[in-house]
């Protein structure tokens, strides 16, 4: 991992994302996550607060180890237990429908195996238990699109291999049969940038 993974790329990240567009975005997808959670691309921590005392126990795990000092604050200001680990969500070393709900924000665009990592996510849930998440992908607008896959390889650079243009209703599609989800442009942002996927993927 590059210095500038470990060490700059967590605080920018940080920064950017702590916006309060983005808080209202989280407090609406998590506000009905309850039981036993596992929160794939927990970065620096910045959905801990926004968990419910209807969540039990939360279990993260992230591939840049450089997220975590900065996460460790939030994880130590909450009532939560919270067992972190350093890894990828594309192998996960975690037991058969072992959670009651899967968390994803803004994580799906920098897997570098994305189907392989939501294959694990329908793994590791339990039956009837509820994948939710929120990403930034493909527009549905071709004018959009060809920007986006024109900038993807230089957001790949700096925002530590970050997609512009996946198509994440399809993939999550892939795996779930049942897919609940809305498209939209985020107000505040470029369009480039700013194409939401919402939803809840249901494990039947």
């Amino acid at each position: 991992m590059s210095l500038y993974s470990r060490l700059i790329f967590p605080r920018l990240l940080d920064l950017t994302m702590a916006s309060a567009s983005m808080v209202s975005y989280r407090r609406a997808l998590l506000s009905d996550v309850t039981g036993d959670v596992l929160e794939i691309g927990f970065g620096t921590g910045l959905n801990m607060p926004y968990y419910s005392s209807a969540v039990t126990s939360l279990t993260t795990v992230d591939p840049n180890e450089g997220m975590g000092a900065i996460a460790q604050k939030r994880i130590d200001a909450s009532p939560i237990p919270v067992q972190s680990q350093v890894l990828s969500s594309e192998n996960l070393p975690l037991p058969d429908a072992g959670f009651d709900n899967i968390v994803c924000t803004w994580t799906l665009c920098s897997i570098p195996d994305a189907h392989q990592a939501l294959s694990e996510v329908y793994r590791v849930l339990k039956p009837g238990g509820k994948f939710f998440f929120i990403e930034h992908g493909l527009s549905d607008e071709p004018s959009i699109q060809a920007w986006q896959n024109r900038i993807t390889p230089i957001q790949r650079m700096i925002a530590d291999g970050c997609h512009l243009n996946r198509k994440i209703d399809v993939l999550v599609a892939e795996v779930f049969d049942q897919v609940d989800v809305k498209k939209f442009y985020a107000p505040r942002l470029p369009k480039i940038q700013g194409y939401f996927y919402q939803g809840i993927a249901t494990k039947t």
